[in-house]
């Protein structure tokens, strides 16, 4: 059986209106006198037991296994990566959003290590992998046709506001604090900056990551295929 989770936002997304915040209950109760999908993507013990966990209403019920298979049939040529170099805590946030937004892979820069609670879970359902090193990134982009995008406000760097992103693009993001190291940097094709106005000298790591994920999202997903 897949584990399970409570969500615990404060209020329930727009699929889950209906619903509640904690899923739904055994297929019995939800659908008296319906008999039981026979499809082999629906888990047995959820059907007996109610499905809790953290995913839109288009997939209650389904196996973790059914639920990956269906998203890669409509994964966005979208990576994000994300330096790790002192365990970032904001990779869980990031991991949500890439999932949220079907990206395609999440790369991790630096420590194997790092805080999947941010992740509510998401991450079993989204594509995950470990570079030691900037160059090891790089040298994965190349051989994948990605053009990589760092997103910094640093000097040079071009709004992304205003920018056009490649479709097959590798949004690259540095820790909280440091930034994107200069490594990195020399190795993107372009760094973006997300435009600011208040007095805060920076944007959360997440909450950028977020921004610039969205930014691809509105030039180049396909938004009949969104929940």
């Amino acid at each position: 059986m897949l584990d399970s989770t409570s969500q615990t936002d404060s209020a329930p997304g727009p699929t889950e209106w209906g619903q509640g915040r904690h899923g739904v209950g055994p297929w019995e109760e939800e659908h008296p006198g319906v008999p039981r999908p026979v499809d082999k993507r629906y888990d047995p013990e959820l059907l007996s037991e109610g499905d809790r966990r953290n995913v839109v209403d288009a997939y209650r019920y389904w196996t973790r296994a059914a639920i990956i298979e269906d998203i890669d049939t409509r994964r966005h040529e979208l990576h994000v990566a994300i330096e790790n170099f002192e365990n970032d805590a904001n990779i869980g946030t990031v991991v949500r959003t890439a999932n949220a937004f079907a990206a395609d892979t999440v790369h991790i820069v630096g420590r194997r290590r790092w805080n999947r609670r941010g992740a509510m879970v998401t991450d079993r359902y989204q594509h995950l992998e470990h570079h030691q090193t900037v160059d090891d990134l790089m040298r994965y982009a190349v051989e994948h046709g990605l053009t990589v995008v760092a997103i910094d406000n640093t000097p040079g760097s071009v709004p992304l506001e205003t920018a056009d992103l490649p479709r097959r693009c590798l949004l690259l993001f540095g820790q909280e604090g440091p930034g994107v190291s200069e490594a990195a940097q020399k190795a993107a094709v372009m760094t973006c900056s997300i435009a600011q106005f208040g007095s805060t000298r920076s944007i959360n790591a997440g909450v950028a990551a977020g921004i610039a994920m969205h930014a691809w999202i509105r030039q180049h997903a396909d938004l009949k295929q969104s929940w």
